[in-house]
């Protein structure tokens, strides 16, 4: 079936995320712990956090495609994140059910037409690529029979204990410098630190780590990381989506840790809706990028476990502020989101 022009596929996700988040649901939050209110799938089993994967190959999806497969999720209440296409399918020795419906995920990239390489090869000049959108269609493995054993699963859930741990390292390892004070969560981009409160001033403990991965994936933005254009009026349209960024990315991290994601900053959602109306490309832009944040974050991550980044501060050398200091302007990050808020 020829693929239909990138531009529907455009429509189509922001339509469908634009309807998630007119309806008051969050798609980067949504699978946890919701179950029983499908149809089809497995009995609406709970799922547990995680990032949805390739069973074949192991891969974790990444971008617009995560929130693709999280609707999914829910929807249908699958037990699982694990997903194949019709093909892996068959490969893996089984097949899809007769009668099952896949689930429509995206692939972007680039290419350069043959007249473009002419004309680069006849200017010496640099050719120009093209990007490109197309779908294809995977189908969770609650959808299919016969798979043999020793596919990709999806991950045991971590046992509590080990979480905060985990997310402590997380933070060590990002080697932005980080602040405890005041009654405040935010990120500087000029001095390049993180404040959050401390954690007493939250009802649950989680809260605070759920805050910090929101700030970190802010930080990723900086020159020196992944380069975002930081610079923007706080009630602006691209403040909004360095917002959304890090919204999605903060939830890709908890997803990532075991840490059931939740709503930082639910006053943008007007803001969002705006953006995302009149670009039908914004949700794939924010998507990707915050996919990266999270991306590198937890690079550093497995780098600090395996001893690589050795020399990187740990969490008792945290820089502790009394309240109310190294407040500057220009920053990510407002109210406070206190006793989990």
């Amino acid at each position: 079936m020829r693929p239909e022009p990138r531009t529907n596929l455009y429509d189509e996700v922001t339509a469908r995320i634009v309807s998630e988040l007119e309806a008051g649901r969050f798609p980067w939050v949504q699978p946890w712990g919701r179950a029983g209110a499908g149809v089809g799938g497995a009995g609406g089993a709970d799922v547990a956090p995680g990032l949805p994967r390739n069973a074949l190959t192991g891969r974790s999806y990444s971008g617009v495609n995560v929130l693709i497969l999280w609707g999914a999720v829910i929807e249908k209440s699958y037990p699982s994140q694990s997903w194949l296409t019709f093909r892996q399918a068959l490969e893996a020795g089984g097949n899809v059910r007769k009668g099952e419906q896949g689930v429509s995920v995206v692939y972007a990239d680039r290419f350069t037409p043959e007249a473009e390489k002419t004309r680069a090869r006849e200017s010496d000049e640099d050719a120009k690529t093209v990007p490109f959108l197309k779908r294809f269609t995977v189908f969770n493995i609650a959808q299919c029979e016969g798979l043999r054993e020793g596919l990709a699963s999806d991950p045991a859930p971590l046992p509590e204990r080990q979480i905060v741990p985990m997310a402590e390292a997380v933070i060590a390892a990002s080697g932005v410098e980080f602040r405890i004070g005041g009654d405040r969560a935010y990120y500087v981009p000029s001095a390049d630190y993180v404040q959050v409160p401390p954690q007493p001033a939250f009802f649950e403990q989680i809260n605070f780590y759920r805050t910090a991965l929101h700030e970190l994936t802010h930080a990723t933005g900086h020159a020196s990381r992944l380069g975002r254009d930081l610079r923007n009026a706080f009630g602006s349209k691209d403040y909004a989506r360095e917002e959304l960024i890090a919204e999605m990315g903060s939830a890709f991290l908890c997803a990532a840790l075991g840490i059931v994601p939740t709503v930082r900053h639910a006053d943008y959602l007007g803001s969002w809706l705006e953006v995302l109306r009149e670009d039908n490309r914004a949700i794939f832009r924010a998507a990707s990028q915050a996919s990266k944040a999270a991306d590198w974050l937890l690079a550093r991550y497995a780098d600090y476990q395996s001893g690589k980044e050795a020399d990187k501060p740990d969490a008792s050398q945290r820089d502790e502020m009394g309240a109310g200091e190294g407040r500057v302007a220009d920053r990510y990050g407002h109210g406070a989101l206190l006793a989990g808020g």
